[in-house]
């Protein structure tokens, strides 16, 4: 059984959504969600490739902000280093001025909105949903097997570690996309294929940006 216990779009119902008309001016922007080991990383370097997409990480631009050595970066890292929980309008605010930055209009924001908090605090502070969300769903198995196979000396990769970004994956992620599944915003890719199989079926969703 994959992470998931939500019914997904898929197929041309999944494409549909997709073409679900928005202002002009409008930046396109796909949440990418998936447990830990479910493959977003792969999955959006082939995006970028093809379809001229700019990946943007919430964590990579929170730790960047982190290291900048400005004052609100060093207030970042404080509340961290406290065991505090950073204000998600932070991480939006880091996201919105990236996207700002590049002068491109096609985004895929990995990892986010990772609770409830980051997707309210998205659509209070950037004024604008997500086009759809694309979901990698992985068996908890199949995500263990790859995160120990990883070589990568990763310190968070050891199966207990392992368990408790599953637990929080379930707890805190799963019902963002249970959220925007009842909007008929996710599209739901099975990575637990090998990552050729896995991009066949994402590209179903990207077809009207090439």
């Amino acid at each position: 059984m994959g992470a998931s216990e939500t019914k997904v779009a898929s197929g041309e119902d999944g494409d549909a959504n997709v073409k679900e008309a928005k202002p002009t001016g409008t930046p396109t922007v796909v949440f990418v969600l998936g447990g830990p080991g479910a493959g977003k990383g792969t999955q959006c370097a082939n995006i970028v490739r093809d379809y001229a997409f700019v990946h943007l990480s919430a964590g990579d631009l929170l730790r960047a902000h982190m290291k900048s050595g400005s004052k609100d970066g060093n207030m970042v890292a404080e509340m961290i280093k406290q065991g505090q929980i950073v204000p998600s309008e932070v991480t939006v605010n880091l996201l919105l001025e990236a996207m700002r930055a590049s002068g491109k209009d096609r985004f895929l924001i990995d990892g986010f909105p990772r609770n409830k908090e980051n997707r309210d605090a998205w659509e209070t502070t950037a004024g604008f949903d997500c086009d759809f969300v694309l979901f990698f769903d992985c068996p908890e198995e199949v995500m263990t097997e790859r995160l120990l196979g990883r070589n990568e000396g990763r310190t968070d990769d050891n199966i207990d570690t392992i368990k408790k970004r599953f637990k929080t994956f379930r707890e805190s992620s799963m019902p963002v996309i249970n959220y925007y599944d009842s909007l008929n915003k996710v599209c739901s890719v099975n990575s637990d294929q090998s990552p050729e199989d896995v991009y066949a079926q994402t590209k179903e969703y990207f077809s009207k940006f090439a």
